[in-house]
């Protein structure tokens, strides 16, 4: 039912070694992952079913271009390389507005199957939260911030809002909040518009312990509670953007 296998899949399978160069996470975690976002779509797909009001009969309507595998690897792809939807749909011989959709329909699903952060998992349960920050306190959390490249709007104020002067391009900011050596991910925003890092800092620092330590490269000078090295930290990040990518909680778990 489905056109030829994408070259970024083909190559995948015969080069698995080269997986987490490419989207992250090794190719037995990219066979889990898909493997539960498949099951836990299909569920979604027969939650929806019993409510629907069917005009059509089942099964009729257009076929998805892409396998449940493609589409997963095409969130992946966006997540760890930052390509934009342009570029993805000629990668995987989809429309734009195809990659978009395809994206924006697999990201909710893998965030329901592992938590973005430290702080997310423990945020429903106030108590816990609030020994998870007392905890974090133990450590210097390293913050860093990446832009991503973003077709230009076509509303006049969403272009003034996302456009950066030093770039000369309209860019969305993602900002990362890490324990030392990057061992784990404590807290991540994504798609803010062209704030300052030292800014979108700020709005995300009110989350954390107000005896909480940080460290920073230049970008964040000025900040409460904030060391800044003459050298960048290096960070260990397997995601960049949305990212909800826990693999080896979901892989020991299964």
């Amino acid at each position: 039912n489905f056109k030829l296998m994408s070259l970024i899949l083909e190559y995948l399978e015969k080069h698995p070694k080269e997986a987490k160069r490419l989207i992250g996470i090794t190719a037995v975690q990219f066979q889990d992952l898909c493997s539960h976002a498949e099951i836990l779509s299909q569920q979604k797909f027969e939650e929806v079913e019993i409510d629907k009001i069917r005009i059509n009969r089942k099964g009729a309507g257009c076929k998805p271009k892409l396998s449940i595998k493609e589409q997963v690897l095409l969130t992946l792809v966006y997540l760890s390389q930052l390509h934009t939807f342009q570029y993805l749909g000629i990668e995987f011989e989809v429309s734009e507005s195809t990659a978009h959709n395809i994206f924006h329909k697999w990201v909710k699903i893998l965030g329901e199957l592992l938590p973005a952060s430290l702080l997310e998992q423990f945020k429903k349960k106030e108590s816990d939260y609030e020994l998870i920050k007392e905890i974090l306190t133990q450590y210097e959390l390293i913050v860093d911030s990446a832009e991503q490249h973003i077709e230009r709007p076509s509303d006049y104020q969403e272009q003034k809002k996302f456009y950066s002067g030093k770039k000369k391009a309209h860019r969305r900011k993602n900002q990362f909040i890490v324990l030392p050596e990057g061992k784990d991910i404590v807290d991540i925003k994504v798609g803010d518009p062209g704030k300052s890092d030292i800014n979108q800092f700020r709005e995300r620092q009110k989350e954390f312990s107000q005896s909480q330590r940080f460290r920073g490269d230049k970008a964040y000078i000025g900040a409460e509670r904030m060391s800044t090295p003459q050298k960048k930290p290096k960070v260990i990040l397997i995601v960049c953007g949305l990212v909800r990518l826990r693999i080896g909680a979901l892989v020991l778990s299964s």
